[in-house]
């Protein structure tokens, strides 16, 4: 276990990345940043696009290393522009695929099983600026089932890896 930080949360309860880039995205549906989140086993983050939606189950919680944002192609970029849920510092996420890891920001351990990760898309080029999309090739974050129930801030956070998926031989 390791200390790390929540840097930003995310709570988007539309999509904003429809139809073409060219057109741009549609606009927010009030305050999308906030200070915390509640999260529902098998569910996603109460208030989310993905909240209970039987297609996202497995991939309702998307998380993100800010050390992977491309800010030397947008120095502003953050989970607005990502569209990702939690940004995490300290800790290469995209890394723990098949994993089950444990967030705790004070009101106990949140655990997310590590799913697939969340590839870029063409979005990435017209929001945050072109080489956006193949900057964050293998680094764009991972796609979680949440485990348990309970509540992320931002802020210092206890990581760890509970459970490891095997490697082949």
């Amino acid at each position: 276990m390791y200390v790390v930080e929540v840097v930003q949360l995310l709570v988007s309860p539309a999509h904003r990345y429809l139809g073409r880039p060219s057109e741009g995205p549609s606009a927010a549906v009030g305050e999308e940043l906030v200070r915390s989140v509640e999260v529902r086993r098998n569910l996603g983050i109460v208030g989310d696009r993905y909240y209970a939606r039987p297609a996202h189950r497995d991939a309702a919680v998307t998380l993100m290393s800010a050390e992977n944002l491309p800010l030397d192609i947008d120095p502003q970029t953050d989970l607005t522009l990502t569209r990702r849920n939690i940004l995490l510092r300290g800790v290469d996420i995209d890394a723990h695929v098949g994993s089950t890891v444990s967030l705790d920001t004070g009101a106990g351990p949140v655990l997310l099983a590590v799913r697939r990760p969340a590839r870029p898309c063409a979005w990435m080029d017209a929001v945050i600026g072109p080489g956006a999309q193949r900057a964050l090739r293998g680094k764009g974050g991972v796609r979680c089932t949440p485990l348990t129930d309970g509540v992320l801030t931002v802020g210092k956070a206890e990581f760890a890896v509970v459970e490891q998926e095997p490697r082949p031989s």
